[in-house]
């Protein structure tokens, strides 16, 4: 089997951008309360006109142009998202329609914060057994509308906004590859994350995510480059899942990863979920601030206390 590699990656944010002083005229808080708390100054919210298949089709279409390809010659659509509303039709199936992608395998992937990272592998094992040939490949989420916004140690953190990547077959030994995947969760720590109730309602218990992912997940996150045969030393880049600025800053420090940029992208959009991993990682694309075949580790963690995270070469 051949390897895959992403050939290109396009993101998407609505238009409509809440600040830290917005969020204090609605609950009780201040923009220096956010920022010495989680790192966020703005995200954006898409409006009740904007569902999550529409963000997850902007990014996706942006990436499909990035790549010189159009709907036809996409074969395999998945979508990880955790606020799908409606059970059938997938969100999935939803953006192939709106971009006219012509009978795709179509599934959802609910991995909460982790989601695309699982998508990216599962499009990476389809493409190497040559049972898809390009898929697209998105994180979309719409936290706004699963938000309680009177709840102010939650509602800070949100935001809305997609992010997507073309994967196909990759030439026998090119570097613009995606590395095997490690991946995992705690499933008895599940409650730590929910997005749960009617109407559904986020919540989490954050202490306990903190000390998970700034203890835990650092020897996880090596292990992964390890099995890609790098050292955390040789990333040109760290993308982990934009949960907190006090989360992501000493996670990517207990990797070991010093000459590599880390995307902070959770300061402008706050936390997207499944989006976070690849809007952070277009926006680093789109700046130059990584070049075609840089090694660039992933890593996705969250909801289910599920993590999964893989290093892949820049398009």
């Amino acid at each position: 089997m051949n390897g895959s590699r992403i050939a290109a990656v396009g993101h998407y944010q609505p238009a409509k951008v809440l600040t830290n002083e917005d969020l204090a005229g609605l609950v009780d808080t201040s923009d220096e309360w956010i920022t010495s708390r989680v790192g966020i100054r703005t995200r954006h919210i898409a409006g009740p006109d904007e569902p999550v298949d529409e963000l997850a089709a902007h990014a996706a279409a942006k990436a499909l142009a990035a790549a010189g390809l159009t709907a036809g010659d996409i074969d395999l659509v998945l979508v990880a998202t955790s606020t799908a509303i409606d059970r059938s039709p997938n969100m999935a199936a939803r953006v192939a329609a709106r971009l006219g992608v012509p009978s795709p395998a179509a599934m959802d992937v609910n991995v909460v914060c982790a989601g695309f990272t699982h998508a990216l592998a599962t499009a990476d094992h389809a493409v190497r057994a040559g049972a898809a040939t390009r898929a697209l490949v998105i994180g979309a989420d719409k936290m706004s509308e699963v938000t309680d916004w009177s709840d102010r140690t939650t509602c800070v953190l949100v935001g809305d906004g997609a992010g997507a990547a073309v994967v196909e077959a990759a030439a026998p030994g090119t570097e613009h590859g995606i590395g095997p995947v490690l991946w995992g969760s705690v499933p008895e720590m599940g409650h730590a994350v929910r997005i749960e109730g009617t109407p559904p309602r986020f919540a989490q218990e954050g202490q306990s995510v903190y000390r998970w992912a700034t203890t835990r997940l650092p020897a996880i996150a090596r292990q992964a480059c390890e099995r890609a045969g790098l050292s955390p030393e040789e990333l040109a880049a760290v993308v982990l899942h934009q949960a907190n600025l006090r989360i992501i800053e000493p996670l990517a420090a207990k990797i070991g990863a010093v000459n590599a940029v880390v995307a902070r992208d959770v300061v402008d959009s706050g936390n997207t979920s499944a989006a976070s991993i690849p809007l952070a990682f277009s926006k680093l694309v789109e700046r130059g601030e990584i070049s075609t075949g840089d090694p660039v580790l992933l890593f996705g963690f969250g909801g289910n206390l599920s993590y999964a995270g893989q290093v892949v070469r820049c398009p």
